[in-house]
């Protein structure tokens, strides 16, 4: 069963139905109840044209629920015009899929649901575990979201920096339940980047693969979190950096810099240093000054503290996070990590202790926590030695 296959046919059935007159709700339905038929019968009988099968399957099964449906007695009409079997018409609907699902009424996480639903070819099984929530409760979710672009017109143009917002907020999710949405909003940012010529399209691109490139590094056998400075670089992906930098470099000679080619532009910064300490901290510094520019982020200014911390010096850092909201998220665990930079052991131990009680995540509460627990010994360790004189 190929399973990719499936997934990468489902936007132009998708398309195809609603073209012909199907609601996006009821054709997205119909087209789920086609791939759940192809899984059971494609392993013993696979079709010579898997679009085309598709094609009939869903939209048979379109046919039945408007039959069954009373209240829908107009779509009766459709009966008869039911093309004759034969090649599915070469169209791909993938990018105003991408701008449907990514509709503006939608909240930021019906829009990801729908979208992985839509585009993604997934299950409302995979993507509920994916989020780790009931099955029941991402059906609700998928099916208000369908309800609320059921009306939208297919042909609308749409807003290719709420598809990237989409998209970026997929990949942030990270890696868990059994589904790599890392992995996954990849696939789908490549989907678009075929689909449409953008130079943000490229920098979130570049962006992923770049990020993603250090994923086997990014954690310790136990689990536990490995910040940026002490990862094994040598477990890094080169081909991917080097595909993400190409990318990038195209992206940027085109001169419209947007916020995901800045950002990509700082991650291939820290990808291009053989080791932490030949990071070139002043360039990344620039590139922030950028990023501020562009969004005026807070949290893009925490992450600037960061970096003026390590070009210009710790005090300097502290300097950058006193003009910002310290209920920022992560500003505790910034400003702990900026006073342990400077010296002041005694601080930095208590705000990372602080910082953990904070955390999003138990991953990052634990690193936290061993911190705190790290500098509190050195203190200890120190205090005794002093004693000992």
């Amino acid at each position: 069963m190929n399973e990719a296959l499936l997934r990468s046919l489902t936007p132009s059935v998708l398309g195809i139905l609603v073209r012909r007159g199907a609601d996006f709700a009821a054709a997205e339905d119909a087209v789920q109840d086609a791939l759940v038929e192809a899984v059971r019968v494609w392993p013993a009988d696979p079709p010579r044209d898997a679009k085309g099968w598709l094609v009939t399957v869903a939209w048979r099964r379109f046919l039945d629920a408007t039959r069954a449906d009373t209240a829908r007695r107009r779509r009766e009409d459709l009966l008869d015009e039911e093309p004759a079997p034969g090649p599915a018409p070469a169209v791909d609907d993938t990018l105003q899929l991408y701008f449907l699902c990514a509709h503006p009424s939608l909240t930021p996480s019906s829009a990801v649901a729908l979208t992985l639903r839509a585009v993604g070819g997934l299950t409302t099984r995979q993507i509920a575990q994916a989020y780790l929530v009931p099955e029941a409760t991402m059906a609700q979710r998928i099916s208000r979201a369908k309800r609320t672009v059921s009306g939208v017109r297919f042909d609308q143009p749409g807003d290719v920096a709420t598809v990237l917002r989409v998209l970026y907020l997929v990949f942030n999710e990270g890696y868990s339940g059994d589904l790599d949405l890392a992995a996954e909003s990849i696939r789908l940012t490549r989907q678009l980047a075929a689909a449409i010529d953008h130079p943000e399209v490229a920098g979130l691109l570049a962006l992923m693969l770049l990020h993603h490139a250090r994923r086997a590094a990014r954690t310790a056998p136990d689990g536990s979190l490995v910040p940026l400075a002490e990862q094994d670089r040598g477990r890094w992906d080169t081909a991917a950096i080097a595909e993400g930098v190409e990318i990038l470099q195209a992206a940027l000679a085109r001169d419209r810099l947007g916020e995901f080619q800045a950002q990509a532009a700082i991650a291939a910064l820290h990808a291009d240093a053989p080791t932490a300490e030949e990071t070139d901290w002043v360039q990344i510094v620039e590139w922030y000054d950028e990023l501020v520019r562009l969004t005026d982020s807070p949290v893009v200014r925490l992450n600037r503290a960061v970096a003026v911390g390590e070009a210009d010096g710790p005090r300097s850092g502290l300097a950058a996070l006193a003009a910002l909201d310290d209920s920022l998220p992560r500003h505790t665990a910034v400003a702990a990590y900026l006073h342990e930079r400077a010296g002041d052991l005694a601080t930095a131990a208590r705000l990372y202790a602080e910082a953990a009680l904070k955390a999003p995540n138990l991953a990052e509460r634990d690193h936290l926590t061993r911190q705190a627990a790290r500098l509190n010994t050195r203190q200890a360790a120190r205090l005794n030695t002093r004693r000992s004189r």
